[in-house]
C-alpha cells in the first residue's frame, strides 16, 4: 500500500464506525466458509451396517440376544467384525456381515455358532444401516460402503481440491473486476450451491456441487480477507485480519449445532446454506474499496466512497483524491520507468526464492510451517467426531479453541516477536500429540481437552505464518513468497482428509504425522530470524544478509515497526495471496 493511500486512513480513523460496519458485515459471511469447509463431519458419517436381505425378518440374534427386529441389535454392536444372524419368516437363516451375507444350509434350530455348510452371497439387496443416529447421510443414499467406500473417502479431499482452485481463480478476477463484484458473486454463489447440494440425484453430481461450492467458499475467502483489510487503518490491520479467523470458527461452531438439532443430511445442508442468508440479500449494498479504485484511476467513484467513509465516521474534513494523487507522485518509489517511460523493473518467478542457500532454507521451512499448520488444523478438526463421548459437543469445542488463540498469536507477535512465539507452539503441537498417545481410550475428557490444546497451538502458528513470511522476504518477491506459502497451505488440506482416513491402520497414526511434522517445523525454524522490529527488506542481497547475522534473542526487542504491516499489503490483491485456510 503506497504511503499516498495509507493518509486515507490517517485523515479518516483507522477503525472507525464507516469501516466497523463494513468489517462486521464482511466477515459475517465467513462464517459460511467455515460451514461448508467443515460440513462434512456430519454429512459423510458412515454408521453401523450390515448387508440387506431378501424377505421378512422374524426374529434376530446377536451373541446371545434375541430381538424382533434388527433396530434393537444396534445398541449392542462393537465392532465391525459383528455379524448378525436373521431368521426369515419362511425359515431361511442368515448370517448377516457388513459387505457379505452367508445362508445357512441347515436351517432347523437358530443359534449364533453354526458349523455347517453356507453359500455366501453378495450385498445384492442393499445394505442395512444404523438409523439410530442419523436418519440419512450421503454414505447411506447411495450405498457408499464396502467397494465403493472410496467413494464417501473422496468427499472431502475433493472439496479442498476445489478451495484450492477457487482461491486462484477468484483472487485474479478480483484485481481485475473489483472485490465487491466477487464478493456479492461468491457469496451468493455460496447460498445457491449450498442449497442445491441438497437436491443433488447422485453421487456424481453431489460432488461436483460440492466442488463448486468449495471454489466460490474459497474465493469468497479470499477476497473478503483483502476487502476488509482494504478498508482498515494500519493500527488496527494485524488484529482485523487475524480475526476473519475467529468468524471461521464460529462456523465451525454452527455446524456442530445444527448437526446436533438435524439429523437428516439434506435438511441439515439446507439450514446451513440459509444461515447466511442476510448477507446475500445485503452485500450488494457495500462499497467497492477506495484503494482499488485508486489502483483503477476510477478518481471520482473513490472520492464517492471517501466522502462516505468521512460522514459516517464523522470527520468535518475529508480526504482528496487529488491530494493522494500528488502523494503517490511525489514518492521516489513508484518511479519503476527508465527515463524514455520503459518499464525496468524485472519480473521475478518461483527459482527467485531458491537463489541461494540462505533463502531457500527460508523457503524450504517456510512452505513446511505452511503445510504443516493446514495439515495439523483440518487433522485435528476432522478427527474430533472420532474422539469418543459426544461429537457434536467435540466439534463446537474445537471451533471454540480457536478464538482465544487468535488473540495469543497477536500478543505473542507482538511482544515476544514472530520467531519466538511460532516455535513454540509448533514444538508444543507436537508434544502434545505425543502425550495424546499415552492417554488410555477410555479417559474421554482428556483426550478430547488435549485435543483442544493441540488444536489451539497449532492454530496459533498457524495464525502467524502469515504475517511473518510477509516479513521475511524483500519486496520484489514478497507476493510470491506469500502466494506459494498460501498454495502449500492448501496442498495440506487435500492431504488432510487422507491423513485421517489412516485411522483404521492405527488410531495414533495421523497424530504421529502431525507431530513429527510440527517438531521437525520447529527445529527448522530455528534457524530462521527475527523479524519484529525489524525494517523490512527491498532486495534479495539485503534478505540474505538478514539471514547470516546471528539472532540475539536475549536481548530487549524493540517495538514491532509498523511499517511491516504496512508493506504487507503490497501483497494483497495478488490470485494467490488469501487467508490460510
Amino acid at each position: 500500500m503506497a504511503p499516498g493511500s495509507e493518509q486515507i486512513f490517517d485523515s479518516l480513523g483507522h477503525f472507525g464506525r464507516f469501516q466497523a460496519c463494513v468489517y462486521f458485515a464482511s466477515v459475517f459471511q465467513a462464517m459460511s466458509c467455515g460451514i461448508h469447509y467443515l460440513a462434512s463431519v456430519f454429512m459423510a458419517v458412515t454408521p453401523n451396517f450390515v448387508c440387506g436381505i431378501p424377505g421378512n425378518v422374524s426374529s434376530v440374534l446377536f451373541y446371545n440376544s434375541s430381538k424382533a427386529s434388527l433396530e434393537d441389535i444396534w445398541t449392542m454392536w462393537t465392532s465391525t467384525e459383528n455379524y448378525i444372524v436373521a431368521q426369515l419368516e419362511n425359515g431361511e437363516i442368515w448370517e448377516l456381515n457388513q459387505c457379505s451375507k452367508s445362508k445357512r444350509e441347515v436351517s432347523f434350530d437358530l443359534a449364533y455358532e453354526y458349523k455347517g455348510n453356507k453359500s455366501i452371497f453378495s450385498c445384492s439387496d442393499g445394505f442395512l444401516y444404523d438409523d439410530t443416529k442419523w436418519k440419512s447421510t450421503v454414505v447411506t443414499q447411495w450405498d457408499l460402503v464396502c467397494d465403493r467406500e472410496w467413494l464417501a473417502k473422496l468427499i472431502q479431499p475433493t472439496f479442498m481440491l476445489g478451495v484450492l482452485i477457487g482461491a486462484v481463480i477468484f483472487g485474479d478476477i478480483a484485481d481485475r473486476l473489483g472485490r465487491q463484484r466477487v464478493m456479492w458473486f461468491t457469496s451468493a454463489g455460496q447460498f445457491v450451491f449450498g442449497i442445491t447440494v441438497a437436491f443433488t440425484f447422485d453421487y456424481y453430481s453431489f460432488v461436483i456441487v460440492r466442488f463448486l461450492l468449495a471454489m466460490v467458499s474459497s474465493g469468497y475467502l479470499v477476497v473478503a480477507f483483502v476487502y476488509v483489510t482494504e478498508f482498515v487503518g494500519i493500527k488496527a490491520r494485524t488484529w482485523a485480519s487475524m480475526h476473519v479467523h475467529a468468524f471461521f470458527a464460529l462456523g465451525i461452531m454452527v455446524v456442530a449445532l445444527v448437526g446436533f438439532l438435524v439429523r437428516t443430511w439434506w435438511v441439515y445442508q439446507i439450514f446451513l446454506s440459509i444461515a447466511t442468508l442476510p448477507f446475500v440479500l445485503c452485500c450488494w449494498m457495500l462499497p467497492e474499496t477506495p484503494l482499488w479504485l485508486l489502483s483503477e484511476k476510477r478518481y471520482e467513484d473513490a472520492q464517492k466512497v471517501i466522502n462516505i467513509m468521512a460522514r459516517w465516521n464523522k470527520v468535518s474534513t475529508s480526504c482528496k483524491v487529488s491530494e493522494l494523487c500528488s502523494v503517490q507522485q511525489d514518492d521516489p518509489g513508484t518511479d519503476r520507468t527508465s527515463g524514455n517511460g520503459a518499464s525496468t523493473t524485472k519480473k521475478h518467478n518461483i527459482l527467485d526464492l531458491f537463489c541461494n542457500w540462505y533463502i531457500a532454507r527460508r523457503t524450504i521451512t517456510i512452505w513446511l510451517v505452511w503445510f504443516t499448520g493446514s495439515l495439523g488444523y483440518y487433522v485435528f478438526s476432522l478427527s474430533s467426531v472420532n474422539l469418543g463421548g459426544n461429537e457434536y459437543l467435540n466439534l463446537f469445542l474445537i471451533g471454540a479453541v480457536e478464538l482465544p488463540c487468535y488473540i495469543i498469536a497477536c500478543i505473542g507477535m507482538d511482544k515476544l516477536g514472530r520467531r519466538n512465539t511460532l516455535i513454540p507452539f509448533l514444538i508444543l503441537s507436537a508434544l502434545i500429540c505425543v502425550l495424546i498417545m499415552f492417554i488410555p481410550q477410555d479417559f474421554n475428557v482428556l483426550i478430547i481437552l488435549a485435543n483442544m490444546a493441540g488444536k489451539f497451538s497449532i492454530g496459533v502458528a498457524f495464525g502467524l505464518i502469515y504475517l511473518y513470511t510477509a516479513e521475511l522476504y524483500p519486496t520484489i518477491v514478497r507476493s510470491l513468497a506469500v502466494g506459494s506459502g498460501s498454495m502449500m497451505c492448501r496442498v495440506g488440506s487435500v492431504v488432510a482428509p487422507f491423513c485421517v482416513y489412516l485411522r483404521s491402520v492405527w488410531i495414533f497414526l495421523p497424530l504421529l504425522l502431525v507431530g513429527i511434522m510440527a517438531l521437525l517445523s520447529g527445529i527448522l525454524t530455528l534457524m530462521l530470524p527475527e523479524t519484529l522490529g525489524k525494517p523490512l527488506t527491498n532486495t534479495l542481497e539485503e534478505a540474505t544478509e538478514m539471514g547470516r547475522k546471528k539472532e540475539n534473542c536475549s536481548g530487549k526487542t524493540p517495538p514491532a515497526d509498523s511499517g511491516a504491516a504496512l508493506e504487507k499489503i503490497e501483497m494483497f490483491g495478488q490470485e494467490t495471496v488469501s487467508t490460510e485456510k
